[in-house]
């Protein structure tokens, strides 16, 4: 389970089956008091990814960079060979559910909760979180 927003546009990929899904970078933030007091903030960036057509079409029209998330899933790594011929690792987070966390503005995004299980999809739910806006993230 992590909370974290977006820290670019997600790319949303159709495939001509229907299915589609979609990827993104989640900046989570933490911070700790060091020895001499000062605070230390300190930024993990994670790469998700949304398996199920539901959950990319969610995404898709609703969030976009600087979205806050609540995600659940699992931790992933799969390998890849690169132009060069190189094994290259990736480590990723396959999203089961997420909620959209960022209060409801005047434009269109609002706050969903998707739980997707091969197609299933729960039905919306609007809520807000008391001082989202300032997290400290540049974006």
């Amino acid at each position: 389970m992590l909370v974290g927003r977006l820290g670019k546009a997600p790319v949303i990929k159709h495939f001509s089956n229907e299915n589609a899904i979609a990827e993104a970078t989640l900046a989570t933030d933490d911070s700790y008091r060091d020895k001499n007091g000062n605070k230390v903030e300190i930024t993990d960036w994670h790469n998700i990814k949304f398996p199920f057509r539901r959950q990319a079409e969610i995404v898709e029209k609703y969030v976009k960079k600087g979205t806050l998330l609540l995600i659940e899933g699992k931790i992933k790594t799969r390998s890849y060979d690169d132009q060069a011929g190189q094994k290259r690792y990736i480590t990723e987070i396959v999203v089961d559910s997420f909620q959209i966390l960022t209060p409801r503005s005047s434009d269109t995004s609002h706050a969903a909760s998707v739980h997707d299980q091969a197609g299933y999809s729960a039905p919306n739910q609007d809520f807000s979180v008391p001082g989202a806006e300032d997290d400290g993230l540049p974006f």
